[in-house]
């Protein structure tokens, strides 16, 4: 027989367990809670980490030209367009009365400004000579922790890389060519991804190697001669990004384009609009798009 003692002993025992059991529960709702809601996103590689765990911004930045540029993710029309980048708008973003402002260090100038209306989190995802798809992982990783999302970027983590291996064992019978990844300019010049870009970074997790063994080549102003696709005669090019009207026709009577190796063989894809500078989101698209388009490519392997 259980003395009342012991009764009393259990029942305080069980009452212990409830209580401290009731409080872990209220610290992790107040934790939940201190979470913010109202976030705006200034970069666009932190605006497609944010909405890859499934949080909508309250505003963002040139969402006109994003949704052309990157197409995805798709952004909601109830987000609103703070403006340009690099000059956004701070009065409307202080109207807006967000509880945090997502950068990255592109907007470093900007910073004071910014903490002046909220707190500021930046994140890196490019850094010169670095390959910046770990970088996008690790943002999706901090930034859910910051969120209270752990366990949705967690799972994002996992399914990119189930992604990126299944595209890997499709992409395995073209690993054997080498890949120029390009962005045309005009009909005389490109622009060139190397390692250092999201897209030679995915190249290289994919299995292909990439043709241009150089830095990154990307400015405003396409900075590379067309010619100098011609020092890999066996590579295989692919166009990322509409090719501007005025460029096409320059390259349908081109006599450097024309003359080039894999151009002359049907080596050459195109696929749709990606962020050369996102982030998981980018990363991935790429990765997509060029899988289809090399399986649709009709390329002798």
């Amino acid at each position: 027989m259980i003395s009342d003692k012991s009764n009393r002993s259990a029942l305080i025992g069980r009452r212990q367990a409830l209580g401290l059991l009731a409080a872990l529960a209220v610290a992790w709702d107040a934790k939940a809670a201190d979470a913010p809601g109202r976030i705006a996103a200034i970069d666009w590689a932190m605006l497609e980490t944010l909405m890859a765990l499934g949080v909508t911004p309250i505003a963002a930045t040139e969402l006109i030209q994003f949704r052309s540029d990157a197409v995805e993710p798709e952004i909601p029309s109830s987000v609103v367009d703070l403006g340009l980048r690099g000059s956004p708008n701070f009065e409307l973003l202080y109207l807006l009365k967000p509880e945090l402002i997502l950068i990255s260090p592109f907007y470093v100038r900007h910073q004071p400004a910014l903490e002046a209306i909220a707190p500021v989190y930046s994140l890196p995802f490019y850094v010169k000579g670095e390959p910046p798809y770990a970088k996008a992982l690790n943002a999706v990783s901090q930034l859910g922790a910051l969120l209270g999302r752990a366990d949705m970027a967690v799972k994002v983590l996992a399914d990119q890389e189930a992604l990126l291996a299944g595209l890997r064992r499709q992409l395995a019978p073209f690993s054997a060519r080498p890949t120029y990844i390009v962005n045309i300019g005009d009909s005389r010049h490109f622009r060139a991804f190397g390692a250092d870009s999201m897209f030679g970074d995915i190249l290289q997790r994919l299995g292909l190697p990439n043709a241009w063994t150089d830095r990154s080549r990307f400015t405003f102003a396409a900075p590379v001669p067309m010619e100098n696709l011609a020092a890999n005669p066996e590579a295989r090019i692919v166009i990322v990004s509409d090719i501007p009207v005025e460029a096409r026709n320059g390259l349908r009577n081109s006599m450097i384009w024309k003359s080039l190796r894999p151009v002359r063989e049907g080596r050459v894809v195109t696929i749709g609009n990606v962020n050369p500078y996102g982030g998981i989101t980018a990363g991935l698209r790429f990765a997509r798009l060029l899988s289809e388009a090399l399986a649709n490519s009709g390329e002798t392997l």
